[in-house]
């Protein structure tokens, strides 16, 4: 038996010019959605890309068009839930934009953003969304002159680029407010790393809301996102609850991620106290696991699709030099109340 040595070769648009009896520009035309072909033209051209199964080829719709259709993400430590969840929201609204995305993750230092941004342009994207959590990278960010639009998520409204960030300020502010509400007469605070916006951002929520109700703020705790780092921290909690040393007493606290909230509420449990009976916790982020912690978890939604799908629409405005300033868009959060939160057992009726 003889076997052919023919190469089988990828349809091409001549070859689906060919197969819909039209020319070479009127698939083209087609494929670019020009306006000015005729319905039932479009639908024959359409049926013969089904047919070959033809795929636009990138890298020479680029050379044509000088448009590489793919944008850039710089992300920080996307081990995190919020980190992660903030790119998977990117990746899934530049695909719904018809963009494809290159990404890469920072580690740390001023070099490293510098390099990543060396490293996208190199790539050819038409733009990026730099995820900058860290005042450090603001810092180093606010430094640097990209050579295309660069939108932030979660970076300072100080800078001079635009931005999309949530309300972390109101999310801490609701989460306190609900807690007071409750009957506590404080809300104690587990804060992220120092450096971390988003954690500054928490605290200064959290402390303006007892500070307009006259409660002077109970000292900070600060943990470093992690599930231990809130163990820690819960032990301090519950020392202090077992003591009654605390001052003023430990009856709820307002933990600043989810994760950190597990590790609080493992602590309290094996130091014999009951959540919420004694102590009611509330975390941040609304992590999928949150509503199967033992007791499900009060906490602050993020809506990471919206803030994703704002970054892009954003970021495409200044490529497309439709928009030109330093907007700053902001995405409100949501309380979400679970079994983790109540009145204390000797709160008045």
């Amino acid at each position: 038996m003889t076997r052919s040595t023919e190469a089988v070769h990828p349809p091409t648009m001549a070859d689906v010019a060919r197969e819909a009896g039209v020319s070479h520009q009127t698939v083209s035309r087609v494929l670019s959605g020009h306006p000015n072909v005729r319905a039932s033209t479009r639908e024959q051209v359409t049926a013969a890309i089904e047919r070959l199964g033809y795929r636009r080829n990138p890298a020479a719709r680029a050379l044509v068009t000088r448009r590489t259709r793919t944008l850039g993400v710089v992300a920080v430590d996307p081990t995190l839930y919020g980190p992660a969840s903030t790119l998977a929201g990117l990746q899934e609204a530049a695909r719904d934009e018809g963009y494809l995305v290159s990404t890469v993750t920072l580690r740390n230092g001023g070099h490293a953003l510098a390099d990543a941004l060396d490293h996208l342009a190199a790539w050819g994207v038409e733009g990026a969304v730099v995820i900058t959590p860290q005042r450090s990278s603001v810092q180093a960010l606010a430094r640097l002159a990209p050579p295309f639009p660069v939108v932030t998520v979660e970076g300072s409204h100080d800078l001079d680029i635009p931005g999309v960030s949530l309300d972390q300020e109101l999310g801490a502010r609701l989460v306190t407010e609900h807690l007071l509400a409750a009957g506590h007469g404080t809300v104690w605070h587990v804060a992220g790393p120092e450096d971390w916006l988003e954690s500054a951002a928490r605290t200064e929520g959290w402390r303006a809301v007892l500070e307009e109700r006259g409660i002077e703020p109970p000292r900070v705790l600060r943990g470093d996102w992690s599930p231990l780092s809130g163990y820690h921290a819960g032990q301090e909690l519950a020392g202090l609850t077992l003591a009654r040393r605390g001052s003023p007493p430990v009856t709820a606290a307002f933990v600043a991620n989810d994760q950190m909230a597990l590790g609080v509420l493992r602590a309290l449990r094996e130091a014999g106290i009951h959540t919420p009976r004694q102590v009611a916790v509330a975390g941040f982020d609304d992590i999928p696991e949150a509503g199967f912690f033992p007791p499900p978890l009060t906490t602050v939604r993020q809506d990471f699709t919206a803030i994703g799908r704002r970054s892009i629409q954003l970021l495409l405005e200044h490529i497309e030099g439709v928009a030109t300033g330093t907007e700053h868009v902001v995405v409100e959060p949501q309380l979400i109340v679970r079994a983790s939160t109540r009145a204390p057992v000797d709160a008045p009726a």
